[in-house]
């Protein structure tokens, strides 16, 4: 059933003009609209949003939905919902197809369920001759807008409930940064903070920069603001989020580094772990290294993209930093806080790379030991430099270079996880173990994944406790754990 809603409202009669508070105003509007249709059709209207890609379009997520939970949408697991959103990735090509399949089967809800809302977000919006194919052949989309405006959700809502047009609104940049706004978190222990946008790098292979816009800094005292009020709520442990967060602070009117910022967070009493990410090698400071060292709350761990360890191709991808220099950072953590754990990004058959260049970068992954590491086969992504490059490497020999990169990977990775057998570390319970109920699932400061039989119940979940790893299963920890170790 689709009824058309009361378009004779004047969105903007009263709506004011500084945010959030403008947004609060539209999701009072847009509320009114959903009753609308729910006296319509005779019951709640649902929603589900689907996040592709990183940490940032997952907290971007959790906004999305609180605020379509502010409106009055029932939140669902499945996509035959009245109102959909996808909230898209684009680093690499093959995840624009992704959706771009994902949208025939929505078309085939929306014909069950004329009155559907399809909403396209994130990333992926930011590139115009993808704004230009959904417009042409996706037309049974609502709305579409991209990663600068997301605050602007309720406000757009309001214009999809009550045009009958297709409603696009994208940015290409912006210096506006709006929080403040609802939030329906995943986990109530843990949080994402966002603590700056955008990405002033330009990596060869990466179009990033040129969706997510130029990096922009969030003030300290906001960012510090938002964490107590998430510690007040219940949360114990926050990751602070940015595509590079060790450039934070660069273009604040009263500037501040990383890890000054890292310091103030450390005070705030309640909060018991940090993590953040991701960090870019060439702003890797002494000076965060220190903090880390001195830290009793940031976790330890470090993920630090490698990419390659090749000097050569490093200069290629415009890294800004060469294969010694990472090898020295790496010496320099493992120095200040010995029983850090390193994971990494690793990026196989770049343009132009040789046998040799593969080797490098296998000698630098058995020199550093990483804990863990994404490996990735390069494809090209239309928009960057990287694309236009000659040299591309034969499809076969890039499989053998991968095959060989992810098992030494995988040997080093089980080595190192082996060396903790035994060991009694605290973990921050997260949930109940999604394949044995009887078991209770968290995390290590180091990331790492454990599994353990609890002498206690789901009221575990959110605390940190002390547990004894009894084996070493590759990947992941099997242990146990007594009451005398619940720390909190």
């Amino acid at each position: 059933m689709e009824k058309q809603l009361n378009t004779q409202i004047n969105a903007d009669n009263g709506a004011p003009i500084m945010e959030p508070q403008r947004q609060f105003y539209y999701m009072d509007l847009a509320k009114k609209l959903v009753e609308e249709q729910e006296r319509a059709y005779g019951r709640k209207l649902t929603a589900h949003v689907e996040t592709f890609g990183c940490q940032m379009n997952a907290r971007d997520s959790e906004k999305l939905r609180g605020i379509l939970d502010t409106i009055g949408y029932v939140q669902v697991d499945t996509e035959e919902a009245d109102f959909v959103i996808y909230n898209t990735c684009t680093v690499r090509e093959n995840a624009n197809n992704k959706v771009y399949g994902r949208l025939g089967t929505l078309g085939n809800y929306k014909k069950k369920n004329p009155g559907m809302m399809i909403a396209l977000c994130g990333c992926m919006m930011q590139e115009a001759h993808v704004v230009d194919r959904l417009k042409k052949d996706y037309r049974f989309v609502n709305l579409i807008f991209g990663t600068h405006n997301i605050f602007k959700f309720a406000e757009l809502v309001v214009r999809a409930l009550t045009e009958k047009q297709m409603v696009v609104d994208i940015w290409e940049d912006t210096t506006e940064i709006v929080e403040d706004l609802p939030v329906e978190r995943k986990y109530s222990f843990k949080s994402g903070v966002n603590i700056m946008f955008g990405c002033n790098n330009f990596c060869s292979y990466c179009i990033v920069p040129y969706v997510r816009g130029r990096e922009r800094s969030r003030e300290p005292k906001d960012i510090i603001r938002e964490i107590e009020r998430l510690v007040a709520d219940g949360v114990v442990e926050v990751m602070l989020l940015g595509q590079n967060v060790n450039s934070y602070g660069k273009n604040l009117e009263q500037p501040m580094t990383f890890a000054e910022l890292l310091r103030e967070v450390e005070k705030i009493e309640g909060l018991e772990r940090i993590r953040f990410m991701t960090s870019h090698p060439k702003d890797l400071s002494d000076e965060l290294i220190e903090v880390m060292a001195q830290s009793k709350k940031i976790c330890k761990h470090m993920h630090l993209p490698l990419q390659s360890g090749s000097s050569r191709i490093l200069k290629k991808m415009n890294r800004h930093y060469d294969k010694e220099q990472y090898l020295a950072l790496v010496e320099k953590l493992r120095t200040a806080i010995p029983d850090i754990a390193i994971t990494t990004d690793i990026i196989v058959g770049f343009p132009g790379e040789t046998k040799e260049d593969f080797l490098e970068t296998l000698d630098v992954v058995r020199k550093v030991r990483y804990d863990s590491a994404f490996t990735f086969i390069y494809s090209k992504r239309s928009g960057t430099p990287a694309a236009e490059m000659e040299d591309q490497v034969p499809e076969a020999e890039v499989k053998e270079n991968f095959d060989l990169l992810l098992k030494e990977v995988q040997r080093i990775a089980a080595e190192k996880a082996k060396e903790l057998e035994g060991a009694v570390l605290p973990v921050l319970v997260e949930q109940v173990n999604e394949h044995d109920s009887t078991l209770v699932t968290g995390r290590l400061s180091n990331n790492s994944v454990v599994h353990f039989l609890p002498k206690g119940d789901t009221s575990l979940i959110g605390k940190i406790v002390d547990v004894k790893l009894t084996e070493c299963k590759g990947f992941y920890y099997l242990g146990e754990m007594t009451d005398e170790l619940v720390r909190k």
